[in-house]
């Protein structure tokens, strides 16, 4: 199996897995009471769990261990994914989450596939296909009508914010794209999980929140407990396959999602002429860049992006 269909693969692992996240955190930032504060405990177990597994990866001498920065650019990349992508954007995504339900919020965020189109073409060089147009088509047709219309320019206060984190997030699928042509998907995770976890602590300490640590209930720590984990496993394999294939095509496949998320939400009842259509629309979407990619078996290679890579990070 070529690096490219191996990403593929990995695409529809994280997209089933973020399906199941989106539905979980819904609940548990509710149970929680603190977005802020849950956001900061659920990110620090899953950067204790992937630090050390990276950790133990790298004692054995595993390829897929930690890999030192070798320039001041790559520095700086880890830096702004950690700080934007692992910190701020996860408080506005479950600030968001507090505030809207968790079909919206699964919607706003795979808006995800547009903004990654637009930088993956003007700054990646990512070609961009009459599949991907119609995919993206289909995938945004059926989020539409899976979740019941949700229109961009009405946004409340918690959608503005997910939309927010979203566009953060594209930045940072675009940088960490780049990064990957030198580094292990383990030290961009790494990356982003530890230095997030400090910036969400940061924020935490500023407004207040981490006092009420102490006073956290059993539930409340199990809610922690489980959503640190799924975190862990979907930041692990969606790295890896941001390694492997295009930034367009893996996220693109994440929509797929979106199906999960919609149906354990409505608890798998869809009726014919809503949501169900919605599911069908989707489904077809990743269907269409899913085979295309895997039919292609093209990615953009690391070492052709390398130099590249050099010449527009390092400053």
């Amino acid at each position: 199996m070529t690096s490219t269909r191996t990403g593929i693969g990995l695409a529809f692992s994280a997209a089933m897995i973020s399906g199941v996240s989106v539905w979980l955190n819904g609940m548990a930032v509710r149970a929680f009471g603190d977005p802020t504060l849950y956001t900061t405990a659920k990110n620090l177990v899953a950067a204790a769990l992937l630090l050390s597994a990276t950790l133990i990866l790298t004692g054995r001498g595993s390829k897929n261990g930690f890999t030192r920065p070798r320039s001041l650019g790559q520095l700086i990349g880890l830096g702004a994914i950690g700080v934007f992508g692992g910190g701020v954007a996860f408080v506005l995504f479950f600030e968001g989450l507090a505030r809207t339900s968790a079909t919206s919020a699964g919607f706003i965020q795979k808006t995800l596939v547009i903004w990654v189109a637009i930088f993956a073409v003007n700054i990646l060089r990512e070609r961009f296909g009459r599949a991907h147009v119609a995919a993206i088509a289909l995938l945004l047709s059926g989020q539409f009508v899976l979740s019941g219309g949700i229109a961009m320019p009405a946004l409340n206060s918690g959608e503005a914010m997910i939309f927010a984190a979203t566009l953060l997030w594209a930045v940072e699928v675009v940088l960490a794209k780049r990064l990957l042509a030198g580094l292990t998907p383990a030290t961009v995770a790494c990356a982003r999980m530890g230095i997030g976890s400090v910036v969400l602590i940061g924020i935490s300490i500023a407004s207040g929140a981490v006092t009420a640590l102490g006073s956290l209930g059993p539930s409340q720590w199990a809610w922690v407990a489980l959503t640190g984990v799924i975190l862990t496993a979907y930041v692990t394999v969606w790295f890896a396959a941001l390694a492997r294939a295009k930034a367009i095509d893996v996220t693109a496949i994440l929509v797929f999602g979106a199906i999960i998320t919609g149906a354990l939400s409505s608890g798998g009842v869809f009726t014919p002429s809503g949501a169900l259509v919605g599911l069908v629309l989707i489904a077809l979407g990743t269907a269409v860049v899913g085979s295309a990619a895997w039919r292609s078996g093209s990615m953009v290679s690391p070492s052709l992006r390398s130099d590249r890579l050099v010449g527009k990070i390092q400053m």
